[in-house]
Order: C-alpha cells, then sequence, then structure tokens
C-alpha cells in the first residue's frame, strides 16, 4: 500500500477505568495495523504507559505528540488531553474518568472536522459518569449527531457484523416511552437514512431492508397492539413509494430465530434491545457499531466499559480491531461513490414529433 493512501484515524481513550486502552494496545500490538493507517490516540501517556507495562508489550513503541496535525506515519501518536495525574481505579465509575473521556471525545471531533484525523472509532464511555455541562446525551450517537450533523444531518445507529446489520428507529431511551416515540414520520426518516448509508458506505445497489414490528406476533392483526395497522406499515408503504424497498413488519423472535435476516441487506429495529439482543447473541465478539447519516466516519466496538474485566488482561480486542477496519473501508466507499457520482451523465430523452418525423431533444 502506498503510504499516501494511509488514513489517519482517531482513537478516543474512553472510561479509562474499563477496558479500553487494553483494547486499544492489543489491537496496535499487531504491526500489520501501521500498514493500514496512522493512529492517534486521544488520551494519556501515563496510562497508555501503565498499560502497556501491565501487558507486557514493552516492544509496542509511541509517540506523545501535542497534536494530529504532528503525527508521522509509521508510528503510533499519543496526545495527552488528561489533565493532572490521573489514577486509574479498573472496574470502578468515578467523575475524574467521565472528565478523561469527554476531554478525548472533543478534541477528536474537533480535529475531524477540522480534517486532522479522517475518521473517529471511540473506546466505550459510561454514560453516566461523563454527564456535564457539556454532554448531556443519552451517549455517543446523539453527542455526534449535535456536532457533527450539517443542515440536518440525522445519526442512526448501525451494528455491522459482516452481512448483519442492525438500525434502530429508537436508541437509548427508556422502554417506557418506546411506544410513544414510535411514529410513521420517524420510521421513514431511519429508512431513508439507512438506505442512503447501505447505498453510500457499503456500496449495495438496491438494498433490502426488513422492519421489524413493535408488539408480539406483530400485534396479532391488533390483539396486541395496532401500531403495526396505524403506524409501521403505513411507513413501509410510504418508503416503498419512495423507492426504498423496505419490508415486513416481521415479529422480531421469528425473524431471527428462523435466519430470515440473512435474506436481507438490513434490519431495522423499533428499539434498542429488540435489535441489539439478537445482534450480540449473533455477533458479539467482532460486532462494530457504526453512526450513519452524519458526513464523517465514527464507529466503535459494540461492547460497553467491560468493568467486571477491566486490569485482568482478559478483553478480546476483535471488536476494536473490527471497528477500525470497519472505519477504513466505509471511508474509502464514501471516496469512491462520492467520486463517482459526483459530475453524473445528462439523461437524454428523446420525442418523435408526430407531425414531421422529427426527433426532438428533450434533455432534462
Amino acid at each position: 500500500m502506498n503510504s499516501e493512501n494511509k488514513i489517519k484515524v482517531g482513537i478516543t481513550h474512553g472510561d479509562y477505568n474499563g477496558i479500553g486502552y487494553e483494547v486499544i494496545l492489543k489491537t496496535l500490538e499487531d504491526e500489520r495495523m501501521l500498514e493500514l493507517m496512522t493512529p492517534v490516540v486521544y488520551g494519556s501517556t501515563k496510562l497508555f504507559n501503565a498499560t502497556r507495562k501491565s501487558l507486557n508489550m514493552s516492544q509496542l513503541n509511541f509517540v506523545e505528540r501535542k497534536s494530529a496535525a504532528e503525527a508521522s506515519e509509521n508510528e503510533i501518536t499519543v496526545i495527552n488531553v488528561v489533565e493532572g495525574d490521573p489514577q486509574p481505579e479498573p472496574g470502578r465509575s468515578t467523575p475524574e474518568a467521565g472528565k478523561a473521556a469527554l476531554a478525548a471525545l472533543q478534541m477528536a471531533v474537533d480535529d475531524l472536522k477540522s480534517g486532522e484525523i479522517d475518521v473517529l472509532v471511540t473506546a466505550p464511555i459510561n454514560k453516566h459518569n461523563i454527564q456535564s455541562d457539556e454532554f448531556h446525551f443519552a451517549g455517543h450517537t446523539e453527542f455526534l449527531e449535535e456536532k457533527l450533523g450539517e443542515e440536518g444531518d440525522k445519526a442512526l445507529m448501525l451494528l455491522v457484523d459482516g452481512g448483519l446489520r442492525v438500525a434502530l428507529v429508537t436508541g437509548h431511551i427508556p422502554v417506557s416511552k418506546v411506544g410513544e416515540s414510535v411514529t410513521t414520520d420517524l420510521i421513514l426518516e431511519k429508512l431513508d437514512v439507512l438506505n442512503q448509508s447501505l447505498k453510500r458506505d457499503f456500496t449495495i445497489v438496491r438494498p433490502l431492508i426488513a422492519v421489524l414490528a413493535l408488539n408480539p406476533h406483530s400485534g396479532d392483526n391488533g390483539l396486541l397492539g395496532d401500531e403495526e395497522q396505524n403506524i409501521i406499515i403505513p411507513a413501509i408503504q410510504e418508503a416503498n413509494e419512495k423507492g426504498i424497498m423496505a419490508f415486513g413488519p416481521y415479529s422480531a423472535d421469528g425473524f431471527f430465530g428462523s435466519g430470515l435476516h440473512t435474506r436481507f441487506d438490513a434490519v431495522l429495529a423499533m428499539y434498542h434491545d429488540q435489535g441489539l439482543a439478537p445482534f450480540k447473541a449473533l455477533g458479539m465478539d467482532a460486532g462494530v457499531n457504526f453512526t450513519a447519516g452524519l458526513p464523517y466516519v465514527r464507529t466503535s466496538p459494540d461492547h460497553g466499559t467491560g468493568y467486571d474485566i477491566a486490569g485482568k488482561g482478559e478483553a478480546s480486542p476483535d471488536s476494536m480491531r473490527e471497528a477500525i477496519y470497519a472505519a477504513i473501508d466505509i471511508y474509502r466507499r464514501r471516496d469512491t461513490h462520492d467520486s463517482a457520482t459526483a459530475n453524473p451523465l445528462r439523461k437524454h430523452y428523446h420525442e418523435r414529433n408526430k407531425h414531421d418525423n422529427t426527433i426532438v431533444d428533450l434533455s432534462e
């Protein structure tokens, strides 16, 4: 690979009391990663080095830089964003860890917008201890929609594992609020973002999208709920009229249990656990969380902070590695798609003049 094709990947350290540093270092330990990208880790040089020693990775070298602009190829760059002397407490949620996670995320997002990095990969945060006046969101997805969205862009949480892709109509909200939040307009919005992402980010020309029902047994003809007839089916019909190949609604249990998901390019679930529970059962080890719908590429592992195994050296780097691969692949696909569609040929339509049989050009 030519060095000019290397993509600069920004990686935030997440909650440092979790497994973030462990999965980052285990991923970067593979020398082949530097052949694919130029990694820039936003975090703490002290914590990076301490984790390196605890994992017996003395051969893993890194360079501390003040900015991503100074990052050089063939080396791991660490930007120190943590104030003071961080004291990790593996497995515990602390305000200090939340503050450090936010500092890394804010700098990385600024660099992504300014072009100092090409893509963003985020290690898991604790959604509670990161809350502050600057972060009042349910998670990364909502934060990034506000900070990276342009002209009303809507973010879509899309879980990816090979050919399995699961998106959500509602994200990080209480189950008690799901019913009132699911509307025909919202489903249409998510279907449109998902359809466009499948085309642009995954090069699928005519995506087939399965839409899940909200109620058990798809509402059983209204016996168990009428959201299917009144909200979901109208949304699917309107999507079809717009050229989106959406089908359903399918009862979630039978849909995944029968393997029907393998016949579609993506699945749109109504709420968080309806989509993520089967996804993680099928692809937990290497699943990736991709924020579709935004002008910038962001991915993350599909697991959480892993407090229960933090500091034990037991965390698998597979999902972090796949998150980096996915970010690079999506970035390249977008570039190819955008280049191919930047200057489309004009369409020409001709009609014969019924009076003298000459051809009239009706070009757009």
